[in-house]
């Protein structure tokens, strides 16, 4: 702690509960140093069969995206989505997509009635994670103060032959959708037996149908977003063509963004790759800060 204010140094994470639609969800924070107030907040959303220490990277804490955030001047709050940690008692089938995305929202709103948020809330989805962020973007109304979203690890179409997601079948089977074990750091597996939990039945069955769920979402979001694939992506379909016909659905969008991510597989924020994506996550951030800067009554800085 801070000896002069009493706040965690940057870079500390601690854990959090949020209350959402009457659900208690667990979460992870990162804060800036000293009490200061955030420049923005990050809202870090899980893949299915992950928690929110996915977005903390135990094994080598300088690729924490929590940390790193903190640093940068933002607070990042990473949450585990309905049926995951502390919810998984209560909801033990999980929730659809649509309704996760209700919590969260309430779950954020609530966040922010008794913290200070900055400029705004800005979305970090991964893999399922990315489908109620997306579905966030395309709901959101002036008082959620979104600011933009970025996503990896989901795309608009898999790369299973008959275009659906292949059934998890076991350990082994989770360690080849991650790619390479060469791009984890060492002890990366074993750090993860906190992080990795089994995905619940209603969104698992959600599955199939996002390739629709995303032609719906797309037009509708008005905020600008970013799409990241790892270079070793193994779930989802992200050729040229695939990029492209991905970005043409965000017709409303300001700006979409495609990037791919170079000596990394699916999960991004746990490999060697995760501090060069995150620096870039965070930098688009950035970008989506300076429309917000110079909107009409925004005070001079």
């Amino acid at each position: 702690m801070d000896a002069a204010t009493g706040a965690p140094p940057a870079g500390t994470v601690r854990p959090v509960v949020l209350e959402g639609a009457g659900v208690a969800l667990s979460a992870l924070l990162g804060e800036p140093a000293g009490g200061a107030a955030p420049r923005a907040l990050v809202v870090a959303v899980h893949g299915g069969g992950m928690t929110a220490g996915y977005f903390d990277a135990r094994a080598r804490p300088g690729l924490s995206l929590l940390r790193l955030g903190a640093r940068l001047g933002y607070a990042v709050l990473a949450v585990d989505r309905p049926g995951y940690g502390r919810s998984a008692a209560a909801l033990p089938e999980g929730l659809g997509v649509a309704e996760q995305t209700a919590v969260l929202r309430a779950a954020v709103a609530g966040y922010a009635d008794r913290h200070p948020v900055g400029a705004g809330v800005f979305l970090v989805g991964h893999s399922f994670g990315g489908k109620p962020a997306l579905d966030w973007a395309a709901r959101a109304e002036a008082g959620d103060r979104l600011l933009g979203v970025d996503v990896s690890g989901c795309g608009r179409r898999y790369a299973a032959p008959d275009g659906h997601a292949p059934p998890l079948t076991g350990p082994g089977d989770r360690r080849r959708r991650w790619g390479p074990l060469r791009l984890y750091p060492p002890g990366t597996f074993q750090e993860c037996a906190g992080v990795v939990a089994p995905m619940p039945a209603r969104e698992a069955a959600e599955l199939a149908g996002w390739t629709a769920s995303f032609a719906r979402l797309a037009p509708r979001v008005r905020v600008p977003v970013r799409f990241t694939f790892a270079e070793h992506e193994l779930l989802w379909r992200h050729t040229d063509a695939d990029l492209a016909e991905l970005a043409a659905g965000f017709t409303a969008s300001p700006r979409v963004v495609l990037d791919r991510q170079p000596g990394a597989g699916h999960n991004l924020s746990l490999g060697w790759a995760a501090r060069a994506y995150h620096l870039r996550a965070l930098a688009f951030l950035e970008e989506c800060l300076v429309p917000a800067a110079t909107a009409p009554g925004s005070p001079v800085r």
